[in-house]
């Protein structure tokens, strides 16, 4: 890779003038950048710009993004011999950008999710120092003359911005939960390289079929060459298992430029969600052969999996199909979120950043990520982890909410290009699960466009219904593809078929209709009460959330102290979505409006907590009519307000503790059908049937009694939910003072509770301290042992340190129930006093 990069920024225009690209531009004002690198942190250690997520300094940062840049280093060429290419290759440019060498250009770039290579032989003398810059053109200076097509409506910010006419991430230029800090410079690796004669191209490894018993796999591995010269080529291909034993490998002639091999793997060990089994590798090899001198060779890991979406009708509920993931033959139900880029500065996220994210998602018992398109195809890293955690992953194309131009063949081409690249860069991973158009476009043309049968066609349709289809059936046919999210039935959002995104809580939306686009919204507390979650009949729910406050050791890392209050602007600063104080009319039905910023922190955390438990309960119970839950969303790209389960610090907030009980494989629901007698239902997607003897309590919750107890010898197959137990007529009426808990007598599932209250009107003991107990058992690790004399709702341990991590947090202690929690954190030394324990 080369690095060794200097930036410096001009006023549009002038760096040519300045002969920024030649030797004689270089002084002490130009910036060190590493590459991959960020301007704006560049330019924050360099003194030049305050750091950017601080206070409120986004504003201090908006000059960046207007301002001529060019980045430039110095290279040594390696020796070529006189068949050999030298070949400079850019993985990410970010995005109008014109390169020059030794004072001259040799080409262009406009597409951010773009590789762009050039031909360097004979450019470069052999063994002499060459000058190599990039100069990158403000997106505004560029689009001054354009016009951005738009759907109509009210999508002002997408015209301001003309967003839709870059192909650059477009959550850089602000989202109802990013601030507006658009990207510029080289967010991927530059690579140099000797290229001989004969090279490998691509190698796409594909389970072709699997048998029904799992005993028998079909695997082929596909593989393309650049072979400029007559010789006797051939491809060996060696295929490892999990523990490197050799299991098949070939040889094979190449006949032009390709060579396909097909294997038959006995007993092939599967590549599974990590609920389901293993997510097993193999080891793939593959070398470029002239006789028996190896020219060129690829190592990666690979899985042996089949993949499909079931799409038949649902017999049970007529007019409507399934909308469910089939992984080798198997349906599952998507427990999972939905993923943002880990920071608004794409180009320094790596491994360390996505590992504790990708952890934790499989510790919160997820099966599957989609990966939003407002943002960026992540870096291999991402998709490496997936594989290695066992999370399948929906990979959306990078369009959202926009309505993009067909009318520029250049433009048009370019995306054909990019989606190629993307396509064959992803496709070997065995937890690439969906590749999907696009972010809510089919959806907003319908809400805008209806009732006007006659609706023009979706700007944006060429790509969605001709270029992606197209693409992945030739390249990655193994792998389904989806036009949109949401997507499917009489409109894009319909609850009959495919996906839907439910906004109908937090915006106050109408039911998630059937058959039309969304009425007007209703705002009022009734109308954005979460218990509403319970009117989605959807087959897929792959988008909805809710506003939870960050911890508020994130608030003061990022707030002044003299700031840290309900209400400031600085706190305002941190929410994007408007208005400011929309997540009190949702707060008005739970927990009441807070009074303080400790409060606030609370009571949108114990909101969001209850809303999600109260949906995912609600989606997993109606297995398999409803066949996945995707929370929007997982993470943060800043520290702020937002609907994340994990804070931009690593704080898991309640959310994402309630989550991980209510995505647990086994699932214990209570179901209040309204008439005062609870139902108890069990989810189980366990590997096998669940046979279980349960407790049911009636819980006073003021005395500690237990008002009723019942068992319940529960026998549920696997892959089903239904009920199990109905709360017998002779228990009286439930009261805002009782709750009804369960626990499962072999552990099969984690406890759960219902109260018959909103939690603003539970009627139980004012907020107990609870009695602690800490053991440090290494440095890294303490054991946490916490009980508490009356009923302790909402008990949390805290630490100010980000990514520590807790065996179990954010519940419910009963009188005299005793909890033992592990507290770790790899990265920091963890002492007694670092942990404080608190209930609500």
């Amino acid at each position: 890779m080369l690095n060794n990069w200097r930036m410096k920024d001009y006023d549009v225009g002038a760096g040519v003038k300045a002969r920024a690209f030649a030797d004689e531009a270089r002084s002490a004002d130009w910036v060190e950048v590493q590459a991959p690198g960020d301007t704006y942190l560049a330019l924050h250690a360099a003194g030049r710009l305050p750091d950017p997520f601080a206070d409120q300094n986004e504003a201090d940062c908006a000059w960046v993004i207007d301002r001529e840049w060019w980045w430039r280093c110095d290279f040594t060429a390696p020796e070529t011999k006189a068949d050999e290419r030298l070949v400079l290759t850019f993985l990410g440019l970010d995005t109008f950008a014109t390169v020059w060498l030794n004072g001259e250009v040799i080409g262009a770039a406009d597409n951010m999710f773009r590789e762009y290579e050039f031909d360097l032989t004979g450019r470069v003398p052999d063994g002499e120092t060459n000058a190599l810059a990039v100069k990158f053109d403000p997106p505004a200076d560029r689009l001054k003359d354009a016009t951005p097509p738009g759907m109509g409506g009210s999508l002002g910010a997408v015209k301001a911005t003309k967003r839709n006419l870059v192909r650059k991430a477009q959550f850089g230029w602000g989202w109802d939960w990013g601030p507006t800090l658009p990207t510029v410079g080289l967010w991927r690796p530059v690579e140099l390289a000797v290229r001989g004669p004969a090279t490998l191209g691509h190698v796409h490894f594909s389970t072709q079929s699997l048998s029904a018993a799992h005993d028998r796999a079909q695997v082929r591995v596909d593989v393309t060459a650049s072979l400029a010269r007559d010789g006797a080529y051939a491809v060996e291909i060696s295929l490892s298992d999990p523990s490197g034993a050799l299991v098949a490998s070939r040889r094979a002639p190449f006949k032009g430029d390709a060579v396909s091999a097909d294997f038959t793997l006995h007993t092939p060990q599967l590549w599974w969600t990590h609920d389901l089994g293993a997510p097993s590798l193999y080891g793939l090899q593959v070398q470029l052969m002239d006789g028996d001198t190896v020219l060129d060779q690829r190592l990666t890991k690979v899985g042996v999996r089949t993949i499909a979406v079931d799409q038949s009708p649902d017999p049970d509920e007529p007019g409507t199909t399934f909308f469910r993931f089939v992984l080798n033959g198997r349906p599952i139900f998507a427990r999972g979120s939905c993923w943002i880029p880990a920071s608004s500065f794409v180009a320094l996220v790596g491994e360390a950043q996505y590992r504790p994210l990708i952890e934790t998602m499989a510790e919160a018992n997820m099966n599957m990520v989609r990966i939003w398109g407002g943002g960026v195809y992540e870096h291999d890293a991402f998709y490496d982890l997936c594989d290695q955690f066992g999370l399948l992953v929906w990979q959306d194309f990078m369009f959202a909410c926009a309505a993009y131009p067909e009318d520029d063949p250049a433009f048009v081409d370019s995306i054909a290009q990019e989606v190629r690249q993307q396509v064959v860069r992803l496709r070997n991973h065995p937890s690439m699960a969906l590749w999907c158009g696009n972010n809510e476009n089919q959806m907003m043309h319908d809400f805008i466009r209806r009732p006007n049968v006659e609706q023009a066609p979706l700007l944006g349709d060429v790509y969605y219904e001709d270029i992606m289809p197209k693409a992945v059936a030739a390249l990655d046919p193994a792998t389904p593809y989806w036009p949109g999210s949401p997507y499917g039935g009489p409109h894009a959002n319909s609850m009959l078929a495919g996906d839907v995104h439910d906004w109908t809580v937090w915006h106050g939306l109408p039911p998630v209709p059937v058959d039309r686009p969304v009425g007007r919204p209703n705002a009022t507390p009734e109308g954005k009460a979460y218990t509403r979650y319970a009117e989605d009949m959807s087959r897929f729910v792959s988008e909805y959330g809710l506003h939870a406050s960050p911890a508020l050791e994130t608030l003061k890392r990022a707030i002044p102290e003299a700031d840290l209050y309900y209400g400031s602007p600085a706190l305002e600063h941190r929410i994007k979505d408007n208005p400011k104080d929309k997540v009190n009319t949702l707060l008005l039905t739970s927990t009441g409006l807070p009074g303080d910023l400790q409060q606030y922190v609370d009571f949108t955390q114990i909101m969001q907590a209850e809303g999600l438990k109260f949906a995912i309960e609600h989606f997993r119970r109606r297995m398999p009519h409803c066949s996945g839950s995707l929370i929007w969303q997982y993470n943060d790209c800043w520290p702020c307000v937002s609907w994340s389960l994990m804070d931009y610090n690593g704080f898991g907030k309640g959310g994402y503790f309630y989550t991980r009980r209510a995505y647990a494989p086994v699932l214990a629901s209570f179901k209040d059908p309204g008439d005062g007698r609870a139902e108890l239902w069990i989810t189980n997607e366990g590997l096998g049937d669940l046979a279980d003897d349960v407790v049911i309590d009636l819980v006073d919750m003021n005395t500690g009694a237990v008002v009723a107890r019942d068992h319940v010898a529960a026998r549920v197959g696997m892959n089903v939910s239904q009920p199990v137990w109905t709360m017998p007529g002779v228990w009286a009426a439930p009261t805002a003072s009782q709750a009804l808990h369960v626990h499962s007598g072999s552990g099969a599932f984690p406890d759960n509770r219902i109260f018959f209250a909103a939690i603003k009107d539970v009627l139980k003991p004012a907020a107990v301290k609870p009695e602690v107990e800490i053991v440090q058992r290494t440095p890294h690790e303490l054991e946490v042992t916490v009980s508490a004399p009356a009923y302790a709702y909402f008990t949390h341990l805290l630490t100010p340190h980000g990514w520590t991590r807790f065996s179990d947090n954010y519940f419910d202690l009963r009188p005299g129930e005793r909890r033992v929690i592990t507290v770790s954190n790899a990265g920091v030394e963890l002492r007694q006093e670092d942990v404080t324990v608190r209930s609500v």
